[in-house]
């Protein structure tokens, strides 16, 4: 079995979206999310780490260690409750079960020793603190939501096709950001990785689902939507050599025109190996 990672990493994600509505916001109607004030559109943590979730679950077709505990339908104090009932866990006394089940949740559940989780439902498997930590995504730049009416000729059912009068057309709306290049920034602990067992090949994992994430997400509402840019700043220390903002602060992308409708109309900047701080690698992943 691999060792815990022993290194801290920081990260930078760049995605974007074109014609498409990356994250939808339930509150607005589901319209692009976005930020009142400055009008920067957003992404939740949330939506990219459901995207990490499913991309582990279809690469590794749910292999032992690479099962998904929150995934669709499921049901999480069974899953939760089938720990407990592991012959690891009947066999400890009481007091030693929540811990014994928590240690059965990570080496199980990819996301679990991943992201974290909260399993002090059911028969308790207590809280896990994952090493692995998202900000919300932010676009560079102000985005434009549009609002597209749209027309479906036909109806679901009987009832609506006579109050029509057989003219089976329906009204809807589709929303819509022309082009929007996002950024995430994201944290990865060593030392919450050795409590969970986040090893070396689950990170080479982690790296391979935010660069594949977005091919097997496509939709009507996120047609084009990729990663474009993944920079790692790997730390020679467990704890850090240098706070990650200074290391953000590093990497800056910028319209080279306006309206901005693709990628190639930023221009992204990133640090040399010669501007490193000391103790910090740079890998650019993509």
């Amino acid at each position: 079995m691999l060792e815990p990672i022993k290194n801290r990493y920081d990260f930078v994600l760049f995605f974007d979206i074109k014609d498409g509505n990356p994250n939808g916001d339930p509150d607005a109607g589901n319209l692009p999310r976005v930020d009142p004030e400055t009008g920067h559109g957003l992404v939740t943590d949330v939506c990219l780490k459901r995207k990490v979730r499913n991309y582990v679950q279809i690469s590794n077709d749910n292999k032992d260690g690479y099962d998904i505990f929150i995934k669709e339908k499921a049901i999480l104090n069974n899953l939760i409750d089938q720990a407990h009932e592991k012959e690891q866990v009947k066999s400890k006394d009481k007091g030693d079960k929540t811990e014994a089940a928590r240690q059965i949740m990570c080496k199980t559940y990819y996301d679990v020793r991943t992201f974290g989780a909260v399993m002090s439902t059911g028969k308790n498997a207590g809280q896990v603190r994952g090493p692995v930590q998202l900000t919300f995504a932010r676009s560079v730049d102000q985005i434009v939501p549009l609002e597209h009416s749209i027309t479906r000729m036909a109806v679901a059912t009987e009832a609506e096709a006579e109050k029509q009068q057989g003219d089976n057309r329906t009204m809807g709306r589709k929303f819509t950001v022309p082009y929007g290049l996002y950024r995430c920034h994201g944290f990865i602990s060593a030392p919450f990785a050795s409590q969970t067992g986040f090893n070396e090949d689950d990170l080479v994992l982690f790296w391979d689902a935010l660069i594949n994430m977005f091919e097997h997400d496509h939709s009507a509402a996120r047609g084009q939507m990729a990663t474009r840019k993944l920079i790692v700043f790997k730390h020679d220390s467990k704890l850090g050599n240098v706070p990650s903002h200074r290391l953000f602060e590093m990497v800056t992308a910028e319209a080279k025109k306006n309206p901005v409708r693709d990628f190639s109309d930023y221009e992204v900047v990133l640090p040399s190996q010669s501007d490193m701080p000391e103790g910090v690698t740079l890998d650019v992943k993509l």
